[in-house]
Protein backbone atom coordinates (compact mmCIF):
# COMPACT_ATOMS: atom_id res chain seq x y z
CA UNK A 1 0.00 0.00 0.00
CA UNK A 2 1.14 3.08 -0.84
CA UNK A 3 2.44 5.42 2.47
CA UNK A 4 0.93 8.78 2.99
CA UNK A 5 3.60 11.22 1.46
CA UNK A 6 3.20 8.71 -1.78
CA UNK A 7 -0.72 9.70 -1.99
CA UNK A 8 -0.13 12.91 -1.10
CA UNK A 9 2.44 13.44 -4.18
CA UNK A 10 0.14 11.60 -6.29
CA UNK A 11 -2.65 14.36 -5.50
CA UNK A 12 -0.54 17.23 -5.96
CA UNK A 13 1.25 15.78 -9.36
CA UNK A 14 -1.79 14.76 -11.34
CA UNK A 15 -4.41 17.24 -9.71
CA UNK A 16 -2.45 20.07 -10.63
CA UNK A 17 -1.18 19.11 -14.32
CA UNK A 18 -5.41 18.17 -14.64
CA UNK A 19 -6.51 21.22 -13.44
CA UNK A 20 -4.24 23.46 -15.82
CA UNK A 21 -4.80 21.25 -18.82
CA UNK A 22 -8.74 21.64 -17.89
CA UNK A 23 -8.67 25.56 -17.75
CA UNK A 24 -6.05 26.01 -20.50
CA UNK A 25 -6.50 23.52 -23.15
CA UNK A 26 -10.25 24.53 -24.51
CA UNK A 27 -8.73 28.63 -24.67
CA UNK A 28 -6.44 27.00 -27.30
CA UNK A 29 -9.12 24.63 -29.14
CA UNK A 30 -10.69 27.74 -29.56
CA UNK A 31 -8.15 29.97 -30.47
CA UNK A 32 -8.78 32.39 -27.43
CA UNK A 33 -4.77 32.59 -26.80
CA UNK A 34 -2.84 35.65 -27.92
CA UNK A 35 -1.56 36.16 -31.15
CA UNK A 36 2.12 36.30 -29.14
CA UNK A 37 2.12 31.92 -27.97
CA UNK A 38 4.54 32.53 -25.51
CA UNK A 39 1.65 35.37 -23.39
CA UNK A 40 0.44 32.26 -23.68
CA UNK A 41 1.68 30.71 -20.86
CA UNK A 42 0.62 33.46 -18.84
CA UNK A 43 -2.33 31.85 -18.25
CA UNK A 44 -1.13 28.26 -16.37
CA UNK A 45 1.52 30.59 -14.17
CA UNK A 46 -1.62 31.96 -13.26
CA UNK A 47 -3.30 29.08 -12.06
CA UNK A 48 -0.24 27.48 -10.72
CA UNK A 49 -0.17 30.89 -8.50
CA UNK A 50 -3.20 30.22 -7.28
CA UNK A 51 -2.94 26.06 -6.82
CA UNK A 52 0.22 26.85 -4.67
CA UNK A 53 -2.16 29.84 -2.15
CA UNK A 54 -4.28 26.81 -1.40
CA UNK A 55 -1.64 24.70 -0.83
CA UNK A 56 0.25 27.00 1.39
CA UNK A 57 -2.72 28.07 3.58
CA UNK A 58 -3.78 24.14 3.68
CA UNK A 59 -0.51 22.19 4.33
CA UNK A 60 2.11 22.35 6.87
CA UNK A 61 5.81 21.49 7.61
CA UNK A 62 6.88 18.19 5.59
CA UNK A 63 3.49 17.84 3.74
CA UNK A 64 3.49 21.50 2.65
CA UNK A 65 6.94 20.47 1.55
CA UNK A 66 6.09 17.21 -0.28
CA UNK A 67 3.20 18.87 -2.23
CA UNK A 68 4.91 22.27 -3.33
CA UNK A 69 7.27 19.87 -5.17
CA UNK A 70 4.89 17.31 -6.36
CA UNK A 71 3.28 20.30 -7.79
CA UNK A 72 5.72 21.90 -9.77
CA UNK A 73 6.30 18.87 -11.33
CA UNK A 74 2.62 18.67 -12.49
CA UNK A 75 2.88 22.08 -13.61
CA UNK A 76 5.79 21.32 -16.10
CA UNK A 77 4.25 18.75 -16.73
CA UNK A 78 0.92 20.33 -18.39
CA UNK A 79 2.50 23.52 -19.76
CA UNK A 80 4.83 20.59 -21.63
CA UNK A 81 1.69 18.49 -22.98
CA UNK A 82 0.63 22.16 -24.26
CA UNK A 83 3.86 22.72 -26.10
CA UNK A 84 3.32 19.43 -27.34
CA UNK A 85 -0.03 19.73 -28.81
CA UNK A 86 -0.44 23.40 -29.21
CA UNK A 87 3.26 25.20 -29.98
CA UNK A 88 4.81 25.61 -33.45
CA UNK A 89 7.98 24.23 -34.50
CA UNK A 90 10.87 23.03 -32.64
CA UNK A 91 9.17 24.12 -29.15
CA UNK A 92 7.34 20.97 -29.39
CA UNK A 93 10.17 18.75 -29.05
CA UNK A 94 10.85 21.29 -25.71
CA UNK A 95 7.74 20.02 -24.45
CA UNK A 96 8.69 16.40 -24.96
CA UNK A 97 12.20 16.79 -22.96
CA UNK A 98 10.20 19.03 -20.29
CA UNK A 99 7.48 15.65 -20.05
CA UNK A 100 10.44 13.72 -19.87
CA UNK A 101 12.09 15.69 -17.01
CA UNK A 102 9.66 16.13 -14.90
CA UNK A 103 8.31 12.53 -14.86
CA UNK A 104 11.48 11.37 -14.14
CA UNK A 105 12.33 13.65 -11.12
CA UNK A 106 8.19 12.62 -9.74
CA UNK A 107 8.53 9.19 -10.46
CA UNK A 108 11.56 8.87 -8.44
CA UNK A 109 9.90 9.94 -5.11
CA UNK A 110 6.83 7.68 -6.05
CA UNK A 111 8.98 4.82 -6.98
CA UNK A 112 10.75 5.29 -3.37
CA UNK A 113 7.40 6.00 -1.71
CA UNK A 114 6.41 2.38 -3.10
CA UNK A 115 9.38 0.19 -2.68
CA UNK A 116 11.24 1.90 0.37
CA UNK A 117 9.11 4.16 2.07
CA UNK A 118 11.32 4.17 5.21
CA UNK A 119 14.34 6.34 2.99
CA UNK A 120 11.73 8.78 1.84
CA UNK A 121 12.61 12.01 1.80
CA UNK A 122 11.87 15.45 0.00
CA UNK A 123 15.54 14.77 -1.19
CA UNK A 124 13.80 11.71 -2.79
CA UNK A 125 12.94 14.27 -5.52
CA UNK A 126 16.20 14.61 -6.37
CA UNK A 127 15.31 17.94 -7.96
CA UNK A 128 18.80 19.43 -5.58
CA UNK A 129 20.89 16.49 -6.66
CA UNK A 130 24.13 18.96 -7.22
CA UNK A 131 24.72 21.85 -8.11
CA UNK A 132 26.85 19.95 -11.16
CA UNK A 133 23.27 18.91 -12.12
CA UNK A 134 22.11 22.17 -12.17
CA UNK A 135 24.07 23.92 -14.10
CA UNK A 136 24.11 21.21 -16.79
CA UNK A 137 20.52 21.63 -17.17
CA UNK A 138 21.07 25.12 -18.03
CA UNK A 139 23.41 24.58 -20.32
CA UNK A 140 21.23 22.44 -22.18
CA UNK A 141 18.46 25.01 -22.42
CA UNK A 142 20.53 27.96 -23.70
CA UNK A 143 22.30 25.94 -26.20
CA UNK A 144 18.42 24.47 -27.50
CA UNK A 145 17.00 28.78 -27.41
CA UNK A 146 20.06 29.77 -28.94
CA UNK A 147 20.00 26.81 -31.90
CA UNK A 148 16.34 27.18 -32.10
CA UNK A 149 17.03 30.45 -32.96
CA UNK A 150 20.07 30.60 -35.00
CA UNK A 151 19.67 26.91 -36.84
CA UNK A 152 15.68 26.30 -36.76
CA UNK A 153 15.54 23.96 -39.81
CA UNK A 154 18.50 21.99 -38.08
CA UNK A 155 16.17 21.64 -34.75
CA UNK A 156 12.79 20.48 -36.56
CA UNK A 157 14.88 16.84 -37.63
CA UNK A 158 12.11 14.69 -36.16
CA UNK A 159 14.16 11.48 -37.69
CA UNK A 160 16.73 12.65 -35.33
CA UNK A 161 14.87 13.38 -32.23
CA UNK A 162 12.42 10.61 -32.01
CA UNK A 163 15.42 7.99 -31.30
CA UNK A 164 16.23 10.61 -27.65
CA UNK A 165 12.37 9.55 -26.85
CA UNK A 166 13.38 6.11 -27.89
CA UNK A 167 15.97 6.50 -25.32
CA UNK A 168 14.10 7.86 -22.13
CA UNK A 169 11.52 5.29 -22.46
CA UNK A 170 14.03 2.76 -21.81
CA UNK A 171 16.07 4.67 -19.26
CA UNK A 172 12.99 5.17 -17.34
CA UNK A 173 12.28 1.59 -17.41
CA UNK A 174 15.44 0.62 -16.53
CA UNK A 175 15.84 2.47 -13.78
CA UNK A 176 12.09 2.32 -12.45
CA UNK A 177 12.24 -1.33 -12.67
CA UNK A 178 15.62 -1.73 -10.54
CA UNK A 179 14.43 0.35 -8.01
CA UNK A 180 11.13 -1.29 -7.42
CA UNK A 181 12.66 -5.11 -7.80
CA UNK A 182 15.31 -3.83 -5.30
CA UNK A 183 12.68 -2.44 -2.82
CA UNK A 184 14.09 -1.78 0.72
CA UNK A 185 17.57 -2.67 -0.90
CA UNK A 186 17.72 0.63 -3.04
CA UNK A 187 18.44 3.73 -1.73
CA UNK A 188 19.46 7.32 -3.78
CA UNK A 189 22.42 7.20 -1.58
CA UNK A 190 25.83 4.61 -1.38
CA UNK A 191 25.19 2.86 1.67
CA UNK A 192 28.52 2.65 3.95
CA UNK A 193 26.92 0.46 6.50
CA UNK A 194 25.00 -2.20 6.12
CA UNK A 195 21.72 -2.53 7.53
CA UNK A 196 20.03 -6.02 9.34
CA UNK A 197 17.96 -6.55 5.92
CA UNK A 198 19.95 -5.17 3.70
CA UNK A 199 19.85 -8.52 0.59
CA UNK A 200 22.15 -8.90 -2.52
CA UNK A 201 19.35 -8.66 -5.61
CA UNK A 202 20.12 -10.91 -8.41
CA UNK A 203 16.74 -11.20 -10.27
CA UNK A 204 14.61 -9.72 -12.30
CA UNK A 205 17.02 -6.58 -14.01
CA UNK A 206 19.54 -7.47 -12.06
CA UNK A 207 19.81 -10.64 -13.85
CA UNK A 208 21.24 -8.90 -16.90
CA UNK A 209 23.32 -6.04 -15.43
CA UNK A 210 24.42 -5.33 -11.75
CA UNK A 211 23.83 -1.48 -11.92
CA UNK A 212 20.40 -1.10 -14.36
CA UNK A 213 19.48 2.10 -12.27
CA UNK A 214 22.53 3.49 -13.37
CA UNK A 215 22.51 2.23 -17.11
CA UNK A 216 18.61 3.87 -16.83
CA UNK A 217 19.50 7.06 -15.56
CA UNK A 218 22.87 7.32 -18.12
CA UNK A 219 20.46 6.85 -21.32
CA UNK A 220 18.01 8.82 -19.96
CA UNK A 221 20.06 11.86 -19.47
CA UNK A 222 21.38 11.01 -23.36
CA UNK A 223 18.38 10.74 -24.96
CA UNK A 224 17.04 14.39 -23.23
CA UNK A 225 19.95 15.87 -25.23
CA UNK A 226 18.37 13.56 -28.42
CA UNK A 227 15.04 14.89 -28.05
CA UNK A 228 16.49 18.31 -28.13
CA UNK A 229 18.85 18.39 -30.31
CA UNK A 230 21.94 19.68 -28.55
CA UNK A 231 24.98 18.50 -30.03
CA UNK A 232 27.28 20.29 -28.05
CA UNK A 233 25.34 18.86 -25.05
CA UNK A 234 24.85 15.18 -26.08
CA UNK A 235 28.73 14.80 -26.12
CA UNK A 236 29.29 16.54 -22.94
CA UNK A 237 26.39 14.73 -21.04
CA UNK A 238 27.60 11.59 -22.95
CA UNK A 239 31.42 12.53 -20.94
CA UNK A 240 30.49 13.88 -17.74
CA UNK A 241 27.53 10.89 -17.44
CA UNK A 242 29.81 8.11 -18.14
CA UNK A 243 32.96 9.64 -15.50
CA UNK A 244 30.39 9.87 -13.03
CA UNK A 245 28.68 6.57 -12.83
CA UNK A 246 31.67 4.99 -13.68
CA UNK A 247 33.40 6.71 -10.13
CA UNK A 248 29.92 5.82 -8.39
CA UNK A 249 30.14 1.67 -9.86
CA UNK A 250 33.66 1.88 -8.19
CA UNK A 251 33.15 3.07 -4.75
CA UNK A 252 29.61 1.33 -4.74
CA UNK A 253 31.41 -1.99 -5.74
CA UNK A 254 33.72 -2.02 -3.00
CA UNK A 255 31.13 -1.04 -0.54
CA UNK A 256 29.52 -4.29 -1.65
CA UNK A 257 32.59 -6.42 -1.68
CA UNK A 258 32.74 -5.70 1.67
CA UNK A 259 28.95 -6.29 2.80
CA UNK A 260 29.09 -9.87 1.11
CA UNK A 261 32.03 -10.71 0.26
CA UNK A 262 32.38 -13.92 -2.12
CA UNK A 263 28.59 -13.72 -3.20
CA UNK A 264 28.73 -10.02 -4.81
CA UNK A 265 32.51 -11.80 -6.32
CA UNK A 266 30.46 -14.29 -7.83
CA UNK A 267 27.73 -12.03 -8.75
CA UNK A 268 30.40 -9.94 -10.30
CA UNK A 269 31.89 -12.58 -12.98
CA UNK A 270 28.53 -13.81 -14.36
CA UNK A 271 26.60 -10.28 -14.36
CA UNK A 272 28.33 -7.28 -16.45
CA UNK A 273 27.77 -3.73 -14.68
CA UNK A 274 25.40 -2.91 -17.79
CA UNK A 275 27.45 0.28 -19.03
CA UNK A 276 30.22 0.91 -22.02
CA UNK A 277 33.26 0.19 -21.14
CA UNK A 278 32.73 0.14 -17.36
CA UNK A 279 33.87 -3.14 -15.16
CA UNK A 280 33.42 -2.16 -11.70
CA UNK A 281 36.11 -2.68 -8.96
CA UNK A 282 37.73 -5.98 -9.64
CA UNK A 283 39.85 -8.03 -7.33
CA UNK A 284 43.45 -8.76 -8.34
CA UNK A 285 43.34 -12.67 -8.90
CA UNK A 286 46.88 -13.06 -7.74
CA UNK A 287 46.50 -11.26 -3.93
Amino acid sequence: MLCHEGRLSLYCFFGTAGIILTLCVPHFVLDIVPNVWGAALWGPFLYYALINMILRFSLKNNDYQIAIRASLLGFVSSVSALLIIFAPGSWKQFGVYGFFLSFFHYSEFLAIAWSNPSSLSIDSFILNHSLHYAIAATMSWTEFVLETLFLPDFKSTYSIWVIGVALCLFGEIMRKSAMITAMSNFNHLVQYVKAKDHQLVTHGVYAYVRHPSYVGWFWWSIGTQIILLNPICICLYTIVSWKFFKDRIFVEEITLLNFFGVQYYDYQQKVPAGLPFIKGYEINKSQ
